[in-house]
């Protein structure tokens, strides 16, 4: 397996007045679990590992994706993990234990 250097935890917050901040957020999902990375979707956020590079890509277009849905704005929340000498830690590694 690949190792991987870098992981990110992103949640975004669409400016929109009523529910279709669910349905803004869905379709970001929906792209990162379309990237084919592993994804942990999360109460708050979502995570992503991969190279460092593509994920910040991904984050990018994360912010697209709510713009195209609709929303006039956007607040993003991200938090980064970068090793690019030893990898970091996998998601399974970070929770698996807590999810058994």
């Amino acid at each position: 397996m690949e190792q991987l250097n870098a992981s990110l935890a992103i949640q975004v917050l669409p400016k929109v007045e009523d529910e279709r901040v669910i349905c803004i957020v869905d379709e970001v999902i929906a792209y990162l679990k379309s990237t084919n990375l592993s994804v942990f979707v999360g109460p708050f956020e979502t995570t992503i590992e991969g190279d460092l590079d593509q994920i910040m890509d991904i984050a990018k277009e994360c912010q697209k994706i709510c713009i195209r849905a609709g929303a006039p704005s956007v607040m993003t929340y991200m938090k980064v993990a970068y090793n690019p000498n030893s990898g970091v830690w996998s998601i399974d590694k970070k929770v698996t234990k807590h999810h058994s």
